[in-house]
């Protein structure tokens, strides 16, 4: 790692921070706009072939082979990859960023991953000179187009303002719950919760068109009622039209269940209901929609009706 070392990123927009930006899907594509928006330096990497160049064709970054070449001297790393074993290769596995980063250089994983895991990847870096600061995201393709984010941070303190010009360059609501491992705690309980919500509405929604209810009056009815939420808003009119276009996969919403699961577990914790959440979210995976967007959990109830 190389010897260099800035204490603090510049403000938004303000010099050249040079960021390594890693991982250009459904959510991590509009968040590196957003940086570049804000005035950040990029270099890309995904592991798309020829993904990260035309990103950066047409959006003025940079274009790397390898996360290392993309964190070559670099003051931050951006993970925005599927899940722990990923993040583990990008960041420390042979061709990592952490090898070529400037020392002190802060690394922000953005992914879901378990938070244990978060705990002992944050540990490596340290022993080697760098900064990590977990901070999962929530509000899906929508939000991370124009960039208002619910960013939950975990981690040490000086790692989370060290990241704050970035996160406020991708996010509106930024908290940080705590230490190492909080935040993708708090960001698996809450996808927890929206799977359980997008359940049951499926099953609402399956309910509803059997009995003849129009669609556009339950919708208005159930969003002003104890029913609303946000998964009712973005959710509750793809599932009766039938319109799984992603933008939050149905295996990803599986993942962060699984993950919220062995975390109760590991705490004592019987967590009945996240049990049925994680059959279901699995069947309709093996049904062939973990590709889908996680509205496709309607299919599950209309197997069933």
């Amino acid at each position: 790692m190389a010897a260099e070392r800035a204490d603090a990123l510049p403000a938004q927009g303000a010099g050249n921070t040079r960021v390594a930006f890693l991982g250009l899907g459904i959510m991590g594509a509009p968040m590196a706009r957003n940086l570049l928006k804000g005035g950040f330096e990029l270099s890309v990497w995904t592991h798309t072939e020829g993904k990260a160049e035309r990103f950066a064709s047409e959006h003025g970054a940079g274009a790397a082979a390898t996360p290392r070449e993309a964190a070559e001297g670099a003051d931050a790393a951006v993970t925005m990859v599927v899940d722990s074993p990923e993040v583990e290769e990008v960041l420390l596995g042979g061709d990592g960023a952490a090898q070529s980063l400037n020392q002190g250089a802060v690394c922000v994983e953005m992914s879901t991953i378990a938070p244990g895991a978060a705990v002992k990847i944050a540990q490596r870096l340290e022993e080697g000179g760098l900064l990590f600061l977990e901070a999962p995201v929530s509000g899906s393709r929508p939000k991370a187009e124009n960039g208002t984010l619910t960013i939950m941070a975990g981690g040490a303190e000086r790692a989370f303002e060290r990241a704050r010009p970035l996160l406020e360059a991708m996010g509106e609501k930024i908290v940080h719950v705590g230490p190492q491992g909080h935040g993708q705690m708090a960001k698996v309980l809450t996808n927890t919760m929206a799977a359980t919500h997008a359940a049951v509405l499926g099953e609402a929604v399956t309910i509803a068109r059997e009995a003849g209810l129009d669609r556009d009056a339950f919708l208005q009815v159930a969003a002003s009622s104890a029913g609303a939420s946000t998964v009712l808003d973005l959710k509750g009119k793809p599932m009766f039209e039938h319109d799984f276009e992603p933008s939050f996969k149905l295996e990803h919403m599986l993942k962060d269940v699984r993950h919220a699961l062995a975390e109760a577990r590991d705490l004592g914790v019987d967590p009945p209901l996240a049990e049925v959440v994680e059959r279901l979210y699995a069947d309709a995976t093996e049904d062939g929609h973990g590709g889908d967007d996680f509205a496709a959990i309607v299919t599950e109830a209309e197997k069933r009706a």
